[in-house]
């Protein structure tokens, strides 16, 4: 058992935050614009082959956008998902063949459809929490404000619905909602700040699920 991935989205439908262990397919880069700032460490690279213009992630204004990210070296060294950035070979890790911003756009829509199919066939309103297909389990936890977490994990995985509520009571409210370099709801920016992530990381890399 392992766990993939973990989108969060705001009430606005938008993904705001985005972090991956265990993916042996990836999507394409995100185009320039197609998703937030301050999403993951690697938004997009409309560049891949060009020669880097890295800049340190202690930078924390984002020069192109006028948008404040906090990051760390170390943290961005280890835990830059590779998922938001050019594949340094083709024939090492295959290709989902889409683009991040039209995944975490499927993914959204799956979710989306899924409760509305669930209601409506129920005829009351009953919670979706998750699915299962032969590759994959998807885990959902919605908040009171409208905010989604939604996991992908290994498909015998049991149900992480407790752990996504974890996640929103522990490191979400201390990290985001309590911090005030968070602007939340902003419509311009994600959530992504370094104490986050490295919480997050933590908490998911310390489950008994984690392989």
């Amino acid at each position: 058992m392992t766990i993939y991935s973990l989108y969060i989205y705001d009430r606005h439908c938008t993904c705001v935050y985005y972090q991956d262990w265990h993916r042996t397919r990836r999507p394409k880069p995100a185009v320039e614009g197609g998703i937030l700032p301050a999403v993951s460490q690697e938004p997009f690279d409309p560049n891949p082959t060009s020669a880097s213009s890295y800049t340190s992630p202690r930078n924390t204004l984002l020069s192109s956008s006028g948008v404040v990210v906090a990051m760390n070296d170390a943290i961005s060294q280890q835990t830059a998902s590779p998922l938001l950035k050019a594949p340094p070979s083709a024939t090492t890790i295959a290709s989902t063949g889409l683009s991040f911003d039209e995944e975490a756009k499927l993914v959204y829509g799956v979710v989306l459809s899924l409760r509305n199919i669930i209601k409506k066939l129920s005829g009351r309103d009953e919670n979706f929490v998750n699915y299962r297909t032969s590759a994959y389990k998807l885990h959902l936890f919605e908040t009171f404000s409208g905010y989604k977490f939604v996991m992908l994990s290994d498909p015998s995985t049991d149900s992480l619905r407790l752990v996504l509520r974890q996640i929103y009571v522990g490191p979400f409210l201390e990290y985001v909602v309590r911090n005030p370099l968070v602007n939340m709801d902003s419509k311009v920016t994600g959530i992504d700040n370094e104490y986050f992530r490295a919480s997050l990381d933590r908490m998911v890399r310390g489950l008994s699920v984690f392989s």
